[in-house]
């Protein structure tokens, strides 16, 4: 292993946080984990009394992020990875779902995040060392009835991390969108908020469609702790990439939809090159 590093994970209650957590602290990194309530937090410190730290932090509370960050960074030194890993699900088919839920998903999923990496960043910049990872989902890239505001999320948080790795390469600063496919975390159950059904016209799209996810969730393909594992190989890389699919899902289901844009954009290459001039 590389030497220890301080990893600041958010949302270490449960899933991909909790079990990162766990497989950093088994490899000797000093980790904080935020939660949000007290019994949260004494359950995650209960993991490793030397090494787990948790803090009571809300990432939609943007207001108290740069001093929760500068009191974490003053307790227990310099932040070396930040996961942003907060975030949930939210299932819907668009015309049934209010604009406030899309506002809530964006909050969490995004705005929540890049709170986070504009709290930690000026430390890491003055450094000039620093790996940011951001938990997207493999929903960043392909669609599905029925999730667009939480797809909407994660090609926004897959778009900004991209953009985020040019602007910071020339400080040693890294940065991984790591997109998951399925996955045996909560996800799908305890974690989604899911919609009131309201318009017969989509049932025949959408109700197999969400029968289906209630019933999988808890069999998906994705061991949690092997993707913790596969994050912790990206922590200690000393090039890593700027997108990393997790799944054999994801990667299929990836691969499909690159091959079906290449085919759409070839089919429509001469309506596009007319524009120019």
């Amino acid at each position: 292993m590389s030497s220890a590093k301080t990893i600041l994970i958010t949302g270490v209650s449960s899933g991909f946080g909790r079990a990162l957590a766990q497989e950093a602290l088994a490899a000797g990194h000093k980790v904080i984990g935020t939660v949000r309530n007290r019994e949260a937090q004494q359950a995650f410190e209960a993991l490793d009394a030397q090494r787990a730290f948790g803090r009571l932090l809300d990432v939609t509370d943007v207001e108290r992020i740069d001093k929760a960050v500068a009191e974490i960074s003053s307790d227990f030194g310099p932040v070396d990875v930040l996961v942003n890993n907060a975030g949930y699900g939210y299932e819907g088919i668009l015309e049934e779902s209010p604009l406030a839920e899309m506002r809530r998903q964006f909050d969490v999923n995004v705005f929540g995040a890049v709170a986070m990496i504009k709290a930690v960043l000026p430390g890491m910049r003055e450094r000039r060392s620093g790996h940011i990872i951001n938990i997207t989902s493999m929903g960043g890239f392909i669609t599905m009835p029925g999730i667009a505001y939480y797809c909407g999320s994660k090609f926004a948080l897959e778009g900004i991390s991209e953009t985020l790795s040019k602007e910071l390469a020339p400080f040693n600063i890294q940065v991984t969108a790591v997109a998951p496919g399925s996955f045996r975390t909560d996800w799908a159950g305890r974690s989604m908020v899911r919609s009131t059904r309201s318009i017969p016209d989509y049932d025949a799209l959408f109700d197999p469609i969400r029968q289906a996810r209630k019933e999988n969730s808890g069999k998906q393909p994705g061991d949690p702790v092997k993707a913790a594992r596969a994050m912790l190989a990206l922590i200690e890389s000393q090039s890593p990439p700027t997108h990393l699919l997790l799944g054999s899902d994801a990667l299929e289901l990836v691969r499909q939809k690159l091959a079906a844009l290449g085919k759409e954009i070839d089919q429509w290459e001469k309506l596009t090159r007319s524009t120019d001039g």
